[in-house]
């Protein structure tokens, strides 16, 4: 008869559970206004109307002009006086002179110069390009991880939505003798604890909508981007030799690097080119009023000059612009050799760091998480028939849990690791 009516109880707390399951209050704020977005729109958009990457992009304009100063000659210069001979008594009369002056460059300095700004204009574009570089992998990675925070969202979320159900029965079973109030009151304690853990999330994954929006200049905060995709498609084979190579004849820093050895070496030319000496011209016309005085009277007269003159440059003996410049050059080839080798290690290490998760995701697909759905459920199972005790059940809800995040996690990291090696290597088949 005991017996019976714990079946009883059972089966009436069920149905009574079955009633409060489908009545899921909704705690996470999804209502808020977003507008779907696939990855190559976003990526569209970066390009387009990223802030940051518009003004790198006036560095080139910056830089053409600058080609357009070196292009100038000195300016010539136009000077005028009057002077007064001074003897009143004696009508010496007064006069006006006029002279053009012009500074003529020696030594090839406007040659020198242009072909300074040309190799720095060049250089501005290749930095332009590695910019656009890096910001695309950012943009991808902050798009991944808009991804990976929904669905850890998801995860969490669930995770407290099933805990919710068992307190509810948990709390629909002490009433009717079945449990104890402790093991209620534990039950009803985990469902809470889970939902600040929903919070959080809830919190991380619309921060990251909103780096969305920073990357892709969106300056209308009505909506957040709300983007689309999966972790699938991210396996390639590579082989380490040839990203190598591909990374040395493609990367934009690493040419950015050689122009600079073209900049300093032309930088040093500049540095001699302005030693050697300028020739100054003069061309002047002078105007001499009348001298009216009976001792030698003179009349009014217009002289014509030309001169040449030259400065001294005692300058030369410093030589310390022209130590600097050659003190570039090494620098500058100091620093290609150094971008060489620090992009074979960069490629290097994304390499292994990318098999290293290509492992870790072919190990998930052995089956880990539908072994803990399949522990979790049966553990559920037995403790709604009193089988097995709530420390069991919550132990296997945390297992799961915890395979849940790992999975999504290493998925995660795979697509990670594959836009670092790509972005390592210079090169880019990144499609979601």
């Amino acid at each position: 008869m005991i017996i019976k009516n714990k079946h009883i109880k059972l089966f009436l707390s069920s149905i009574i559970l079955s009633v409060s399951c489908s009545i899921n209050a909704q705690k996470v704020d999804t209502a808020f206004a977003k507008k779907m977005i696939d990855y190559t729109t976003f990526i569209n958009l970066v390009g387009k109307n990223n802030l940051a990457y518009s003004a790198e992009k006036f560095n080139i304009n910056i830089a053409d002009a600058a080609i357009q100063t070196a292009r100038i000659f000195p300016d010539p210069q136009l000077g005028f006086g009057w002077f007064d001979n001074g003897q009143r008594r004696m009508k010496m009369g007064y006069g006006f002179n006029s002279e053009v002056s012009w500074t003529l460059e020696m030594g090839g300095k406007r040659k020198a110069r242009i072909e300074v700004a040309r190799n720095q204009a060049q250089l501005s574009r290749l930095l332009f390009d590695d910019y656009f570089r890096n910001l695309r992998a950012d943009a991808t990675l902050a798009y991944l991880s808009a991804l990976q925070n929904r669905i850890v969202l998801d995860v969490e979320a669930d995770s407290y939505m099933q805990m919710k159900k068992l307190a509810e029965s948990d709390s629909i079973r002490f009433k009717l003798g079945v449990i104890t109030q402790v093991d209620a009151r534990q039950s009803k304690l985990e469902a809470g604890t889970m939902l600040n853990d929903v919070f959080s999330a809830e919190a991380e994954w619309k921060t990251s909508l909103a780096n969305l929006s920073l990357l892709s200049g969106k300056t209308k905060n009505d909506s957040l981007w709300y983007p689309q995709g999966d972790f699938s498609g991210f396996g390639r084979q590579f082989s380490l030799q040839d990203l190598i190579i591909e990374a040395q004849n493609s990367r934009a820093d690493l040419k950015a690097a050689l122009q600079s050895k073209n900049v300093s070496q032309s930088v040093l030319k500049q540095a001699k080119a302005d030693r050697a000496m300028d020739l100054g011209l003069s061309f002047g016309v002078n105007n001499a009023s009348y001298v009216r005085n009976t001792i030698a009277p003179t009349p009014a007269m217009t002289t014509v000059n030309a001169g040449i003159s030259i400065p001294l440059k005692f300058s030369n003996n410093r030589s310390g612009d022209l130590r600097a410049a050659q003190y570039g050059t090494l620098q500058a080839d100091a620093v290609y050799k150094q971008t060489e080798l620090q992009i074979q290690i960069e490629v290097t290490q994304a390499y292994y760091t990318y098999i290293a998760a290509q492992k870790k995701v072919n190990q998930f697909k052995s089956g880990l998480l539908k072994e803990a759905q399949a522990i979790l459920d049966g553990k559920m199972y037995s403790y709604k028939r009193g089988q097995s005790s709530l420390l069991e059940v919550l132990n296997a809800q945390r297992t799961y849990n915890d395979v849940q995040h790992d999975y999504y996690g290493t998925l995660h990291d795979y697509a990670v690791a594959l836009v670092e090696l790509e972005r390592a290597a210079g090169i880019w088949d990144i499609n979601l």
